[in-house]
Parts: C-alpha cells; sequence; structure tokens
C-alpha cells in the first residue's frame, strides 16, 4: 500500500493518491482507538480486518462520566496533496453520522473535520477538503478552513451525544 503512494508521487499523479486500502491482507497495527477514557469516560471502540477484508469500527458510546465519544486514527508518512480537492471513502455504516478528521501535522493540537451520515449500504462518500473546519475538543476553532498541502493523520469518530452502539466497514479511503 505504502509502495502505491509512493509510486503515484514519483509518476506526479496529482489526481489520485489511496491513503488506505483495506483487503484480507492489510496490515492495521498503526490504526489506534482513541476513545472517551482518555477523558474519563466509559466508551468502548475496537478496530479490526474481517473474513471479507474491509476494516471494521464498532462499539459502544457510553454517556457516563461525561463521556460519549469513540474514535479510530492511522498516522502515516505526509502524503502531498497535489491537486486532491475532496476525500472518498467507501464505505458501509449502520445509519448513524460520524465525523472525518484530518491532521496535516500529528503535533497539532486540533483536527479538521467535517460529518457524514451514512444509511446501511456501500457508499462511497465525498468530502471536500477545503469545506474541513478546525477543531477542538468539540469546539470549532476560529481560525481559517483546511488549505494545507499535504496530510499525515486521517481519523474516523462517532459522538452523536447519545448512548448508542455503531459499526462502520471501511473499504478505501483515497484523495481525489
Amino acid at each position: 500500500m505504502k509502495y502505491l503512494v509512493l509510486l503515484g508521487l514519483m509518476l506526479g499523479n496529482t489526481s489520485k493518491h489511496i491513503v488506505f486500502d483495506f483487503d484480507k491482507n492489510t496490515t492495521i497495527d498503526k490504526w489506534i482507538i482513541v476513545d472517551d477514557v482518555v477523558m474519563g469516560g466509559k466508551s468502548s471502540g475496537t478496530f479490526a480486518i474481517n473474513k471479507d477484508g474491509h476494516g471494521v469500527f464498532q462499539g459502544d458510546v457510553s454517556l457516563e462520566n461525561n463521556g460519549g465519544f469513540s474514535s479510530v486514527r492511522y498516522r502515516f508518512e505526509k502524503i502531498q496533496i497535489g491537486g486532491a480537492t475532496k476525500v472518498y471513502i467507501k464505505l458501509k455504516g449502520d445509519g448513524k453520522k460520524y465525523q472525518f478528521r484530518v491532521k496535516s501535522n500529528t503535533g497539532d493540537y486540533y483536527s479538521y473535520i467535517t460529518s457524514f451520515s451514512t444509511n446501511g449500504s456501500w457508499q462511497e462518500i465525498e468530502l471536500k477538503l477545503k469545506d474541513m473546519y478546525p477543531s477542538f475538543l468539540g469546539r470549532r476553532l476560529n481560525s481559517p478552513n483546511f488549505s494545507n498541502d499535504y496530510i499525515e493523520e486521517v481519523a474516523l469518530l462517532i459522538g452523536n451525544k447519545k448512548q448508542e452502539s455503531f459499526k462502520i466497514l471501511l473499504d478505501k479511503i483515497e484523495l481525489r
């Protein structure tokens, strides 16, 4: 997978960059769960590859102890955005609303975020990078929307201010 991204960059392909392409042989050791337990909450999420080769992010969101979110993030070497203006995610959700997040620098305290809804079927979600706004701890920051030349982290988060179970299958994340 890394080689596909590198090859695309070397060939000057600015129209499409694969961030992650899931399959049965995918290694997901760089995908990390971050739940509200970091703040005392009791939500729990897991991330695994299923028998069909899809990433499965699932769990339970709890509102106990001021909790209310579960997320999974993936950090990688910087990917130049080039001419890409959108993120495409092929996924199968559970009818719930999720956030997609990016960071240009993993050391930034904030993420650029946008929300999308799932419908229970396989979908290709299209998210415009320029519409992603900076946010920290659930608060929108008074700074410009995303306009950077690269990214080095993506994340999915569920936090709908209610106690609920969730499950989303991931097939591919790419920049176009």
